[in-house]
């Protein structure tokens, strides 16, 4: 595929949207065709699951099940928004994928890892970020800013959860980093935003180098 794919990854409140969007201006003045997305969500049918799944709706149904309602939100996604912008020569920046999966249903969900595997294997269908960033931040740090950001908002399914449920999330981001250090690139949140503007711009760089898409 003429495009590529950059994923963004961390906990609660590691500021995520904010960098995307800095992605975002960046590419565009370099002239490249951004497509920014999200998931669960980034399709009319995977936002109707994004509702359920954050809502709390599917909880009572187990961890199993609000996996396999994440994996046909991908599917949905990668099918219908991700796999044709990639085709297309555009660069798609994505506000979290597999390695959310893998952590919050995986690791902390505790579900068995060929479950895990065989059904990203399957949902995704052989489409992997060329690069994924972790955002990494002490999940206290990343819960204040969360809150601060949500203000009066209700708490989603995931926010919720404890502080230490949290930091084993951070924990096996940074794991997933050291296991696939050719992809996954750590990034410290705790700075300011600037400062993981730039160290973030310094990977993309270094992916630039060595893709060429063209903007559509």
């Amino acid at each position: 595929m003429s495009g590529f794919f950059i994923s963004f990854e961390g906990g609660e409140g590691a500021g995520k949207t904010t960098q995307i969007k800095a992605v975002e201006k960046f590419l565009t003045e370099k002239g490249y065709s951004v497509v920014v997305t999200r998931e669960p969500g980034g399709t009319y049918g995977a936002e109707l699951v994004r509702s359920v799944i954050l809502s709390g709706g599917a909880e009572q149904y187990g961890t199993a099940m609000e996996a396999i309602l994440f994996a046909a939100a991908r599917n949905d996604h990668v099918e219908g928004l991700i796999r044709p912008a990639l085709e297309q020569g555009k660069v798609v920046l994505c506000d979290r994928y597999i390695d959310s999966s893998r952590v919050y249903q995986g690791v902390t969900g505790q579900l068995e890892p060929d479950f895990m595997d065989n059904l990203e294997r399957i949902t995704i269908d052989g489409i992997k970020p060329d690069l994924t960033l972790i955002l990494d931040i002490p999940a206290e740090a990343g819960l204040a800013r969360a809150n601060l950001r949500r203000g009066n908002e209700i708490v989603d399914r995931f926010e919720k959860e404890t502080l230490s449920v949290h930091e084993q999330r951070r924990q096996a981001f940074l794991r997933l980093a050291e296991e696939e250090s050719e992809r996954c690139k750590v990034v410290n949140a705790a700075q300011n935003i600037d400062g993981v503007s730039k160290d973030i711009l310094a990977h993309i760089d270094v992916l630039l180098a060595s893709h060429s898409p063209k903007g559509a």
